[in-house]
């Protein structure tokens, strides 16, 4: 079986392909890091490297190794700052916006229980909410609704979208627009590629044109503003946006926005659970 320093050192040498350079990132000498990759191969009995041409090549198993080791260490390390964090603050993330509002009104009665442990709240950037939980630097994350086969979400809330145009757009004199409608306008980009709304082109055989891109709803409303884009956005960031450069119109056939809380995949902490049941109770008593 290998060993975690060997699967460290073997996806050091995987990412850069070149011995030196790896060794160099690990702050060891080469030799021995030829060796421990030999070794491993050794006790893999397979062939993870093809060293015949003038630079390393991962093998087909190589390539398979290397995705099942990036698993390991990242759930080790995950793990090891959970544990650091037994019995400290429970950390809550959120992106700015609609999430972001949402947890305040959580947090506001998760405080007022004395029973309840203490609450930290961290406003991430877009994207990150996910991730977070899963390296551990947050144990839960209210965020968009997004795919998480190694998170536990449960839907928290969800509201109509409405379409973001120039108050001079074309469409801004319709009372009520639909997708097909805003297919062939530019569609804001988040700077994060993994931010992908793809609720947008639901329904329509092609996704809108690139607009610009864009790192929070503050610049999404500009470029809106300006003409360079339309962007479809929560009723309830389009009330809290008031503006005059810019009109927002009912889309009739616009999937919801939903909100979702984000935790470890089949977690037992007793805070999460509790954090979570004060999140339902909040949204119950919701106007």
């Amino acid at each position: 079986m290998p060993e975690i320093r060997e699967l460290r050192y073997f996806c050091a040498v995987a990412d850069e392909l070149n011995i030196t350079r790896a060794a160099e990132r690990l702050g060891i000498a080469q030799p021995p890091l030829s060796r421990a990759m030999r070794q491993l191969e050794r006790r893999l009995g397979v062939g993870l490297f093809d060293r015949t041409g003038n630079r390393l090549v991962l093998t087909e198993a190589g390539e398979v190794f290397r995705k099942e080791a990036a698993v390991v260490l990242s759930a080790l390390d995950s793990a090891v700052h959970r544990t650091r964090h037994v019995g400290r603050a429970l950390v809550v993330t959120a992106k700015p916006g609609v999430a972001t509002r949402l947890l305040l009104q959580i947090s506001e009665r998760f405080r007022a229980d004395p029973a309840a442990p203490e609450i930290r709240v961290v406003v991430s950037g877009f994207g990150e909410q996910a991730d977070m939980v899963r390296d551990g630097r947050a144990d839960v994350a209210i965020a968009a609704c997004v795919d998480g086969h190694d998170l536990d979400v449960e839907l928290l809330a969800t509201e109509p979208r409405v379409a973001a145009l120039a108050a001079g757009h074309k469409l801004a004199g319709r009372e009520v627009l639909s997708t097909a409608d805003l297919i062939d306008e530019p569609a804001p980009r988040w700077n994060d590629p993994r931010v992908v709304d793809r609720d947008y082109w639901l329904g329509n055989p092609r996704r809108p044109a690139d607009g610009p891109i864009v790192r929070d709803s503050a610049q999404l409303l500009d470029v809106v503003a300006l003409g360079q884009a339309v962007a479809l956005v929560p009723v309830s960031l389009a009330t809290a946006n008031v503006r005059p450069d810019v009109t927002y119109r009912p889309v009739s056939d616009a999937p919801p926005y939903r909100t979702t809380a984000l935790w470890p995949a089949g977690s037992r902490s007793a805070s999460i659970a509790r954090f979570l049941q004060t999140a339902r109770v909040t949204l119950l008593e919701r106007p």
